[in-house]
């Protein structure tokens, strides 16, 4: 998806990491003022971006604290090293750490610069008001945000499927309520922006309300049976 950069809103869209994951710079283009949602990887180029488009960084939002999200060690993977992520982004930029308060603890060392937040809080970022809604399911804190009619969705809903629900801490349960009520309730023109690059870049709540299987389940039941029987593919 191009850079959006109109009178409205700054928003840009970047593909980071071996993980296809989606990483976003949004803000206001009067006041210069951005975030930057799920900074885990390549922070240079998030640096850079946010200085060669004449932006100021004030804050980190966090859709959950998975460590291709946040960065952190890669040992609960299987895997040696680990992601630099916030951590490296605060060594670079004065900015404050946005996580739901249920994953609160997930995130270490941060002190006064970690905010904990809530279902309908918000956060004004120059003349913008973004909203935080608590859609659990793939963590138990996860969350989306919303800037007038764009949806950061996170690892919650993706374009054709949805999170992960088979991992610690993950709940079938909350997920079907997550996107079945939460996001389903929003207008169908409501611009989808995912966290990974799994089914293409944006979408709407409406046309995934339409063909994404994972909204269109009748009962609680129903979608319990196959996430449990794992006949569709979960990513």
């Amino acid at each position: 998806m191009d850079a959006v950069n109109d009178e409205t809103i700054y928003l840009r869209q970047l593909e980071l990491g071996p993980m296809q994951n989606f990483v976003y710079l949004v803000g206001d283009p009067v006041t210069r003022e951005c975030v930057v949602v799920d900074p885990a990887w390549e922070i240079d180029t998030i640096v850079e971006t946010v200085q060669a488009d004449g932006m100021t960084l004030t804050g980190a939002l966090v859709t959950h604290t998975h460590q291709d999200h946040v960065g952190g060690s890669l040992e609960s993977w299987g895997m040696p090293g680990r992601i630099a992520g916030v951590e490296e982004l605060l060594e670079r930029v004065k900015a404050k750490v946005y996580v739901h308060k249920a994953e609160r603890e997930f995130l270490k060392g941060f002190g006064s610069d970690l905010v904990k937040v809530d279902n309908h809080d918000t956060l004004t970022i120059g003349r913008l008001t973004l909203t935080f809604m608590h859609t659990p399911g793939h963590t138990p804190g996860s969350q989306c945000f919303l800037i007038d009619d764009r949806l950061v969705s996170g690892d919650t809903l993706f374009i054709g499927s949805c999170g992960r629900t088979d991992l610690p801490g993950s709940d079938p349960s909350e997920m079907y309520y997550s996107l079945t009520q939460r996001l389903g309730a929003l207008p169908d023109d409501t611009i989808l922006l995912p966290g990974h690059n799994y089914g293409g870049p944006a979408s709407t709540i409406g046309e995934e309300r339409r063909q994404n299987p994972f909204m269109r389940f009748a009962s609680l039941g129903d979608f319990l049976q196959t996430m449990g029987g794992g006949r569709l593919k979960l990513l």
